[in-house]
């Protein structure tokens, strides 16, 4: 492990992404350029202190998903990627591992849809970025840890992104289709160490996953309309588009409405009012 050359890496890594780069605010009273180290611990679910360490070269020796969470805090390209894993003594993620690194290409799309609400998902349904408008839609992301920043483990273990509304057969629906997803997902990538560990984990932690799984159906995502109960703004019936990107087998998601409907007037709204919330008046 170079430690001094891998803090050098980190510390020029974050000074080249913008907050608005990773859907975060961009506030004011920036000293430096990019991001602050609180915000890729937050990004990355890890302590400050430890990002502190790694910067200052005195740092362990980081785990391959400690390096993982890192680059895509950090949005490294692949090379850049490789590059962090051989500094820290570690070999590159191989073949056969979902990719859970977004093409700069993906990144220039979701940069671009300023008055859009979008997501990046992996195979199996992590959420690798997002920008704002996603953010003041369903909540900052960054303030998840990253085991949370899945749809499936907030599906069937958490709150489900509750703001998601749905009829009692649309929930039913949806809940065979996630798992089958997951089946899908893992017969491709069937040595995909993380992939096995949320399988598990939802296997253990949720008696109605596993019923699910028993039943050995497969399942896509597929594009639908989705009711959304925004705190302020009410509920919102949005179209949900996912968009493939088949080589990095990752999916972009986006919201959008019709020109004229209460929905594109909220979302108007939305861009405006960012993650700021409405309280009550005095």
């Amino acid at each position: 492990m170079d430690r001094a050359e891998l803090a050098m890496v980190l510390r020029t890594a974050r000074s080249r992404v913008e907050p608005a780069d990773v859907g975060l605010p961009s506030g004011s009273r920036r000293q430096v350029p990019g991001l602050r180290r609180e915000e890729v611990a937050q990004l990355a679910g890890l302590s400050v202190d430890y990002i502190v360490r790694l910067e200052q070269g005195r740092g362990p020796k980081p785990s391959d998903q400690v390096l993982g969470a890192l680059s895509r805090a950090l949005r490294l390209s692949d090379p850049d990627r490789d590059l962090i894993f051989r500094l820290a003594g570690s070999g590159p993620p191989q073949a056969g591992r979902i990719p859970m690194l977004i093409r700069p290409s993906v990144m220039r799309l979701l940069d671009r849809m300023a008055d859009l609400p979008a997501l990046v998902l992996s195979a199996k349904s992590d959420v690798l970025a997002w920008n704002s408008l996603a953010a003041a839609l369903f909540g900052d992301f960054s303030e998840r840890p990253p085991i949370q920043r899945n749809i499936m483990w907030q599906r069937f273990l958490g709150t489900g992104l509750d703001q998601v509304v749905m009829t009692p057969e649309e929930e039913a629906a949806n809940a065979v289709d996630c798992v089958g997803c997951l089946r899908t997902v893992q017969a491709k990538y069937p040595k995909d160490p993380d992939l096995a560990r949320l399988i598990d984990e939802l296997r253990s932690g949720s008696a109605r996953f596993d019923e699910l799984w028993r039943a050995g159906r497969s399942g896509r995502l597929r594009s639908l309309s989705k009711t959304i109960a925004h705190p302020d703004l009410g509920a919102l019936t949005l179209d949900c588009d996912a968009l493939l990107v088949p080589e990095a087998d990752q999916t972009v998601v986006v919201y959008s409405a019709a020109p004229g409907t209460p929905e594109a007037s909220a979302l108007e709204l939305l861009r405006v009012t960012g993650l700021e919330r409405f309280g009550p008046v005095n």
